[in-house]
């Protein structure tokens, strides 16, 4: 079975965990993937995720490190979500590796590093970056920092740790217990 049937398959199973609620946002679909679906309501973080269409790695992996009831929490909280393509473009073998239930520990640590502590809505980091001088950097729940910028056509740009850049190609979907800003990359801590 193929690494992306597996996670197609463990994302149908948390669908199906949670009773078969998979609702989105009634954010519209993403500009850089069409496959994503338009949503009809607001939910959690999860189930936010869950009815996107295009966050199903992200999916199976917060499941793998037993983070859904941490994300389903009320928090909030702030989760740069990066789609399906985004892990798709990780060295071959990445996500099933860190999938495995022995790298448990270093999967939550890069999802957190994904996370943070409050609804930081896109025009606030914005007006941040712009009082900062053009760069802003900001400490996640993993206690590790990610920096936002701008890039030259004024979208949000996130640096890693590993000096990774990811481009925030959705902004501000909201849910019951925070907002998603979806990526184009996954986030590496240095």
């Amino acid at each position: 079975m193929s690494i992306s049937t597996q996670l197609k398959s463990a994302a149908a199973a948390s669908i199906l965990a949670m009773g078969g609620f998979a609702v989105a946002t009634g954010a519209p679909a993403l500009a850089h993937n069409h496959k994503a679906k338009p949503a009809q309501a607001q939910a959690d973080i999860v189930q936010t995720a869950i009815g996107t269409g295009v966050h199903e790695t992200l999916v199976a992996a917060v499941q793998a490190a037993d983070l859904v009831d941490t994300l389903s929490s009320p928090g909030p909280f702030t989760v740069f979500a990066p789609t399906d393509d985004a892990f798709g473009a990780l060295p071959d073998g990445t996500v099933s590796t860190l999938l495995k239930p022995e790298n448990k520990h270093q999967l939550q640590d890069i999802l957190k590093y994904h996370v943070v502590a409050g609804r930081i809505p896109a025009s606030a980091l914005s007006a941040a970056i712009k009082k900062n001088g053009g760069s802003y950097s900001f400490e996640t729940v993993a206690g590790d920092t990610l920096t936002a910028s701008f890039s030259g056509d004024n979208n949000i740009v996130i640096t890693d740790g590993a000096n990774r850049t990811s481009t925030v190609t959705m902004a501000d979907v909201k849910t019951t217990n925070g907002v998603i800003h979806v990526t184009n990359g996954v986030f590496l801590p240095g």
